[in-house]
């Protein structure tokens, strides 16, 4: 089931007190209004009583949807840094909640789960536009870094992100976004035959695409912090 709990924010422009119920986790399957929320932006929302303004709580719950084969681990986007640590934790979780831990009945269902961790509303946007469109995670972020050897004005590294925001068609729309802020910048398409490519080339790609599946945050930005998590071993 999706789980909520009561808690109360402060509105970040006049300080009032809002009440919330902040999200735990989401069953997609019993509640696919919730996945249509996360798509359109108005999943844990609400607008302060005092001033109008609209204010979203920072994302740190556990996704669910078996029809779709997913079970996300989402938190904010200011806590990307520490994304081996993290990784560590939710693998926790999963192994006893789906995975060896878990009842039988469970772990059936574990056995049919993508694994993934994700930093931020656009992010975990991102994983469901893909699953939804049949594409692969892990070769979308191969693409981007394809992309970015034809875009020489990109400013990529820590702090900003490329994002697939629709498919839409033979095109994937893509935007860039200031992770912690989440504030999106300009964008682009790209047309499906460049994925295409790399889908069909699998030995080239082969030693970085290792590097982006060495565990459940399947994400270019990783690439940008560090060795990973063979030096941290």
């Amino acid at each position: 089931m999706s789980l909520f709990r009561s808690t109360a924010i402060a509105c970040p422009t006049c300080g009032a007190d809002i009440a919330f119920d902040e999200c735990d986790s989401v069953n997609a399957d019993r509640r696919p209004d919730l996945r249509e929320a996360i798509l359109d932006g108005t999943f844990q929302t609400v607008p302060c009583p005092d001033c109008g303004e609209i204010v979203r709580m920072e994302p740190q719950f556990n996704y669910l949807e078996v029809g779709a084969g997913l079970w996300i681990a989402v938190f904010p986007g200011r806590m990307m840094p520490d994304y081996i640590e993290v990784e560590d934790a939710i693998t926790e979780v999963f192994e006893t909640s789906y995975g060896s831990r878990a009842l039988p009945s469970a772990r059936e269902i574990g056995e049919g789960l993508d694994v993934r961790l994700v930093f931020g509303w656009p992010a975990l946007v991102e994983k469901l536009v893909l699953r939804a469109a049949g594409l692969d995670d892990t070769t979308v972020e191969l693409l981007k870094l394809d992309l970015m050897r034809r875009l020489p004005q990109a400013d990529m590294g820590p702090g900003r992100e490329l994002r697939v925001t629709s498919v839409e068609g033979d095109a994937l729309n893509f935007a860039w976004i200031l992770t912690e802020q989440e504030v999106p910048m300009n964008g682009f398409a790209a047309d499906r035959t460049l994925y295409d490519a790399i889908d069909e080339a699998p030995e080239a790609w082969a030693p970085i695409r290792a590097q982006l599946a060495d565990g459940p945050f399947v994400d270019m930005q990783k690439l940008f912090m560090g060795e990973g998590r063979a030096a941290a071993e």
